[in-house]
């Protein structure tokens, strides 16, 4: 793949990463910032009830949920669209028989779970009122490092998984890479340290709907860049021959 197809590819990248964006922003308005505005009126009703004070708003609820929540979405869907888009450039022709669509997808889903599922299985996302602002910097690392080892463990199951093929055919080399993968994860998930800061009176069926709500935006996100930058892929790796002009004129009989 030459560097022109590759730059071309990374802008379809951004531009599917935006447009996904997009779709994520709707789910993320309408089901995650309801969830967000009780969070936020359980937290209020909390810092009266023990006479904390009012704290000085740097910025309005209503910016936040608008304007913030749209720059936030859009600037993280063109990010990861690039960055997809360049493990596309890698991935293709390299992870088996599957067409520009079908490589879109795979990887789509491969990145849904490495980069945001298996960390969320570990640290879950939280709500407003959740969580000690003395640990923020602690659990943002755990985090990370629970999202690095993901990917990391992901892509080495891919590259184990194609050097037992050969041995064990594609199947049982894919079962393999996979038990291995699901093993490692779930050594990582008990040696790392477990964060439970849920007050014991935050409303639980409040928290279930603002992880499913998290959850629900990051689907849309990755199923929605699969399936448009899929599309955009295939038109520029694959374009369709120009078809014959209306009212080109028959070759005269002979």
């Amino acid at each position: 793949m030459n560097s022109a197809t590759v730059r071309n590819l990374l802008v379809r990248g951004m531009l599917a990463g935006l447009a996904a964006g997009v779709l994520a922003l709707i789910v993320a308005y309408f089901l995650g910032e309801p969830n967000v505005d009780s969070a936020i009126g359980f937290e209020e009703s909390h810092a009266a009830a023990h006479e904390h004070g009012h704290e000085v708003e740097l910025v309005s609820r209503s910016l936040q949920s608008t304007a913030g929540l749209a720059t936030g979405v859009l600037i993280y869907g063109v990010a990861f669209g690039g960055i997809t888009a360049l493990a596309y450039c890698f991935a293709l022709g390299r992870v088996g028989r599957f067409g520009a669509r079908a490589t879109a997808l795979l990887l789509s889903g491969a990145a849904l779970l490495a980069v945001y599922v298996v960390p969320f299985l570990k640290y879950p996302a939280n709500p407003p009122a959740v969580g000690n602002g003395d640990t923020i910097g602690k659990r943002t690392t755990l985090y990370l490092l629970m999202m690095v080892l993901s990917v990391l463990l992901a892509v080495a199951a891919v590259i184990v998984g194609k050097r037992l093929a050969p041995k064990l055919g594609t199947w049982y080399a894919t079962v393999a890479a996979v038990l291995g993968f699901i093993v490692l994860i779930g050594l990582a998930y008990a040696f790392l340290p477990t964060v439970n800061e849920v007050p014991g009176d935050f409303p639980a069926a409040l928290l279930w709907r603002f992880r499913l709500s998290a959850l629900a935006l990051q689907i849309t996100l990755w199923s929605g860049f699969g399936l448009v930058f899929g599309e955009l892929a295939e038109r520029l790796l694959h374009p369709k021959p120009a078809t014959a002009r209306a009212g080109t004129a028959a070759p005269a009989p002979h």
